[in-house]
């Protein structure tokens, strides 16, 4: 497996986020990590740095392009960076009223700007340096198309394409590309959630699972169910019983 040690991860202050950096933290690893919220990032770099990595931490919204492209290229410069884990979103649709669809349009934003944000002005480096890992955290949500949550569903499945395509296109630079596409996961996220959410995993399981499948360079990291099981998910779901639970 590919040893990681300058490493960018967003959504770093929570969740999955939260977890890779503290599972990440070691000695001879930096760790650039970007949160929405200050105290839990502070909490999350104080932890890491007890394990003995270097720790940058900046608190910026990752839809602020030309903010968070300076960030980046700074990191890239004091180390280079092998690994960049886009994993900041967010799911802000709640109930069946789409409203103004400003909620839509924000998950959008965040999820799907703000993914190419992180990604893209490292991209060039790491071309150069012909080596490098990228992670774009989807969710199985990104195969199947669940009620009341049209834009999440809709902008990881986005992000997971954008995962696929991308791979091929960087194949031939020596840069990896994977689509991270987990299933329920303890955070912030599902913490509202109101209907039932089935093999749900901790934040830890997750990390295991995803620093597993980046180290191997997989091209799709999907968990806990197979991605055949949300392929079949998504031509039962019209009429079927998930439809039913959550509202459809």
């Amino acid at each position: 497996m590919t040893p990681f040690r300058s490493i960018v991860i967003t959504g770093a202050s929570s969740g999955i986020g939260a977890a890779l950096a503290r599972d990440y933290a070691g000695r001879d690893t930096r760790l650039a990590l970007v949160g929405r919220d200050g105290s839990r990032l502070d909490a999350v770099a104080d932890a890491c740095r007890a394990r003995g990595a270097e720790v940058e931490a900046a608190t910026i919204d990752i839809t602020e392009r030309q903010q968070l492209q300076a960030w980046l290229q700074a990191q890239d410069a004091a180390r280079p960076i092998d690994l960049v884990v886009a994993n900041a979103g967010v799911a802000l649709e709640k109930g069946r009223d789409i409203g103004d669809g400003e909620a839509m349009r924000r998950t959008f934003a965040v999820n799907v700007d703000g993914t190419l944000n992180t990604i893209l002005p490292l991209l060039p480096a790491m071309r150069s340096r012909r080596r490098g890992q990228v992670g774009i955290v989807s969710s199985l949500a990104g195969f199947v198309g669940l009620p009341r949550a049209a834009g999440y569903n809709a902008s990881k499945a986005a992000g997971r394409v954008l995962a696929e395509s991308l791979r091929i296109q960087l194949k031939a630079d020596g840069i990896g590309v994977s689509a991270i596409c987990p299933g329920f996961v303890e955070s912030r996220i599902t913490g509202d959630n109101d209907f039932p959410m089935p093999f749900l995993m901790t934040a830890e399981r997750a990390s295991a699972i995803i620093r597993r499948g980046l180290g191997r360079n997989h091209a799709r990291i999907a968990f806990p169910w197979p991605t055949k099981a949300a392929v079949w998910l998504a031509m039962v779901l019209p009429g079927g019983l998930t439809s039913r639970l959550l509202g459809g």
